[in-house]
């Protein structure tokens, strides 16, 4: 075995040229195939972590205008929730799970002693707290008796905290909003870059700000939609049930206006599939084209190697032990460049990922549609291993036919 070994490292040695051109190829085909299928991980992961911290099976609702008359009704008239809609669809719709009306109050100036922040107040119920995932820092969330006795209790963000109370523990202490005196009782950490939130119990807020408890908008969580169809038909009986009660065309899809995250993820998921597929094909493709240029390059080499093959023959040697010398090379070829392109790929990869790791540090919150771009290991060795097994098969073919000539044949072959 040592011998062999020893041959076919002054083989490869004596033909640089052509051990590069066939490595290349082997080394090229893993890598470009490790790079697409990080990058297709690297979109999904990014778009998919957006919904990492959301409640999927998520259904918004508000009020709009209507843009059609219906039953000697103008159009443009204003749709306004009533507390009595939560009743009504929770009771006709089976597929609703949970429903929450939403009450917010935008750019609330919060003052602790000299210091200020600004918030959106959004009236809040114990339901809520699961419903949009708020985790809690300190102390806790509003809860039921906050609302049964309308407290003024508020739990602000944790950024609000340390802006207003410089370090000191917030739990407890008293905050001013429009001249009303709130007792902050928790401190959440779903900080985003696009709304800052404090929480107030609804029924607070509702009767301090809207005592004809009109509803801004409600939030549903709903159960059994697992296709885009299914979605759809219960966007419709939505709207069919609204608009009998508020007398609107259940056409008019300005009149009320929905939102269906649910469908929105069901088919973001739909388009992550087919991308993968694609990355698949292009890569085995990719694969494929360097097995395809493995196989050439062996079958040039088998014909360059012919009458040495008839020399060795002529001299003793078996046709077994030359077939055998020749698929080794192809292995050692295919295993040395195919680990070289995998640990390329591998690396080029990661430091992707560490470099996108370091920029989104400190930014958490913000919309996403890259991250985390790697591979899974056990697919890269896979690839590696399928390469080399399609170069010893490449390899195998025309070097059996080239150790069938007869020595005589072989010497004379050209």
């Amino acid at each position: 075995m040592r011998q062999l070994f020893s041959e076919i490292w002054t083989t490869l040695k004596r033909n640089k040229l052509r051990t590069f051109l066939t490595g290349f190829a082997i080394a090229w085909g893993i890598f470009i195939l490790i790079v697409l299928l990080a990058a297709g991980n690297g979109l999904k992961n990014g778009v998919t972590s957006n919904f990492g911290d959301r409640t999927v099976n998520k259904v918004t609702l508000w009020g709009g205008h209507t843009s059609l008359p219906y039953k000697g009704y103008a159009k443009n008239r204003f749709i306004k929730f009533q507390p009595s809609d939560s009743v009504l669809l929770a009771t006709a719709l089976p597929h609703i799970e949970t429903i929450i009306p939403v009450f917010k109050m935008h750019s609330r100036e919060m003052k602790y002693l000299k210091e200020s922040s600004s918030a959106t107040v959004k009236g809040a119920i114990p339901e809520l707290q699961d419903f949009d995932k708020i985790k809690i820092d300190q102390g806790r969330f509003i809860n039921q008796i906050d609302n049964q006795e309308k407290r003024k209790a508020i739990v602000i963000s944790s950024n609000d905290a340390s802006v207003l109370f410089q370090g000191e523990d917030p739990i407890g202490k008293e905050i001013i909003i429009d001249h009303i005196v709130y007792q902050v009782v928790g401190v959440h950490s779903n900080v985003s870059r696009w709304e800052n939130l404090a929480y107030a119990p609804y029924s607070t807020l509702t009767a301090l700000y809207n005592p004809s408890q009109e509803v801004q908008e409600f939030m549903l969580t709903v159960k059994d939609l697992e296709t885009r169809e299914e979605n759809e038909q219960f966007n419709k009986e939505v709207l069919q049930l609204l608009s009998h009660k508020h007398n609107f065309d259940p056409n008019d899809h300005y009149a009320v206006f929905i939102w269906n995250m649910l469908e929105d993820y069901i088919q973001t998921m739909r388009i992550f599939r087919a991308i993968t597929i694609f990355i698949w094909i292009v890569g085995l493709g990719t694969l494929v084209a360097g097995v395809v240029g493995v196989g050439n390059i062996m079958l040039i080499t088998v014909r360059e190697r012919t009458k040495e093959f008839g020399i060795q023959k002529a001299i003793g040697a078996k046709p077994a032990l030359i077939l055998r010398q020749i698929i080794m090379e192809t292995v050692v070829i295919t295993t040395l460049f195919g680990y070289v392109g995998m640990f390329m790929g591998i690396l080029v990869t990661e430091l992707v990922n560490k470099v996108m790791v370091m920029n989104q540090m400190g930014r958490s919150g913000e919309f996403s549609i890259f991250s985390n771009p790697t591979v899974d290991l056990k697919i890269a060795i896979s690839a590696t291993l399928v390469m080399i097994l399609a170069g010893v098969i490449a390899s195998y073919f025309p070097a059996k036919n080239a150790v069938k000539i007869k020595p005589i044949e072989a010497l004379r072959y050209e």
